[in-house]
């Protein structure tokens, strides 16, 4: 099948790529002529694991091409993916969906034969029907059916979750619109992979109501931790204790320092907004919102707490600042009120990423980068772990600990076990544990 994918971000490519992969012919669609320059050169704009082989191993294929150019990819379509950002809009949280509603109308424009458009995007519930008024709008004659088909793709591990996912919901009940999508995920049958055809808002609803309950998860498992350290238990015991039972599940339930990322901050924000339309009031998911929010500027006050009281003139080691390992995102990240509350307090910031700090400077320009741990903690007065990158669980530890100024570490990802800390000569406070768990 023929597939125009407009917009090559995070969801765009990868989704683009897959389908490529498929067998299908993609062509990814952006405004950004720097962008898609890039991608003709094979420079891939995003960290995301197998990303670069995958694209040009489809592109050498010429299974996949990319152009600033909708028009022809549109008409020669069967399927055309709108997969735009939907950023939080400036003043009120609702989602800004002036890329979708552009990228419709000029879709419209070129549309040519019978196509189905699927919003991919992450959108508020109606969306696809302003999307279908767009279009017929602009071209009254068009042969059209708008779907949505929502993304579920984990950032670090987005490839494997587009090959092997649990669910693809397609919200259409139009017959010719189920067999073109059918066709397209087609390749996914020897994988038994579930095609769950809904109504297009009930897929719209279904991607905002998996986003909250997994942010709800977390949430929930954060303020278990918060009482963990208060009443002497051990929260990774609890989250296992409760993840075992089938019917909670164990993932999502890693205590830490607060969710971020590109999709639950402003989805959830965007539900509430939605619900408050509709004259809905979502308790439980505004709740979460804000106990993240609370959370993550409160772990500066527990990384000054471990350093005696107060951060004036002390020097803080930072390890880790995207929201996420295997990303290079820094989109709502907590590294981001972490480091600005820790430098309102008075400390001096260093910071090491494996992939973040070109991202991390536009976010955070006054502290110090370095290229390496070891030189980031060099005369530190505290080491706080924020990202459980791969590359921060084997530290030599008999090094940092030499290296550093004063033995504290903040492990806000539980990586490390209070023992061995200690048995290191370290003081050691992380997350959900008391310290009389870390003696």
């Amino acid at each position: 099948m023929r597939i125009a994918m407009i917009g090559t971000g995070y969801v765009g490519l990868v989704s683009g790529a897959c389908f490529a992969d498929f067998g299908h012919q993609v062509t990814c669609v952006d405004k950004d002529a720097g962008k898609i320059e890039a991608l003709h050169r094979g420079e891939i704009p995003i960290f995301e694991p197998g990303l670069d082989a995958l694209v040009a191993s489809n592109v050498k294929a010429k299974r996949l091409d990319f152009t600033t150019d909708l028009t022809a990819p549109v008409a020669e379509a069967d399927a055309v993916f709108i997969a735009v950002g939907t950023p939080s809009r400036r003043g009120d949280g609702h989602a800004d969906l002036s890329y979708v509603y552009a990228a419709a109308r000029e879709i419209a424009a070129a549309l040519s034969g019978f196509t189905v458009v699927i919003t991919k995007s992450t959108v508020p519930v109606g969306t696809g029907d302003e999307v279908e008024r767009l279009i017929r709008e602009a071209n009254p004659s068009a042969d059209v059916v708008v779907a949505s088909n929502p993304e579920f793709l984990r950032e670090g591990a987005a490839i494997r979750d587009f090959k092997f996912p649990d669910r693809v919901v397609v919200g259409t009940s139009d017959e010719r619109g189920r067999k073109v999508l059918g066709d397209v995920y087609r390749p996914l049958s020897l994988n038994q992979a579930p095609l769950m055809f809904t109504a297009r808002r009930t897929a719209e609803l279904i991607k905002y109501a998996a986003n909250a309950f997994l942010a709800t998860k977390i949430t929930f498992i954060n303020e278990m931790a918060d009482l963990a350290e208060k009443v002497g238990a051990d929260v990774q015991e609890v989250a296992r204790g409760i993840g075992l039972d089938n019917r909670i599940g164990t993932k999502f339930l890693h205590a830490g320092p607060g969710f971020g990322g590109s999709c639950f901050p402003k989805d959830i924000r965007a539900l509430v907004k939605v619900a408050q339309d509709y004259d809905v009031q979502l308790r439980i998911v505004e709740a979460v919102l804000g106990v993240n929010d609370n959370r993550k500027r409160a772990m500066a006050r527990k990384v000054s707490n471990a350093a005696g009281g107060s951060l004036r003139g002390k020097t803080v080691a930072v390890l880790g600042l995207t929201f996420k390992p295997d990303t290079d995102d820094m989109r709502e990240a907590p590294s981001i009120p972490l480091v600005t509350g820790l430098l309102d307090m008075g400390a001096k910031v260093r910071a090491h990423d494996p992939v973040g700090m070109e991202q991390a400077r536009k976010e955070l320009p006054d502290i110090e980068y370095c290229d390496d741990p070891y030189d980031c903690v060099k005369g530190a007065d505290a080491m706080v772990i924020v990202t459980e990158w791969v590359q921060y669980r084997a530290l030599d530890l008999d090094r940092i600990r030499s290296e550093m100024a004063q033995p504290v570490v903040v492990d806000l990802r539980n990586i490390y076990r209070p023992e061995d800390m200690a048995a290191q000569g370290f003081t050691y406070e992380s997350i959900g544990r008391t310290s009389e768990l870390q003696k």
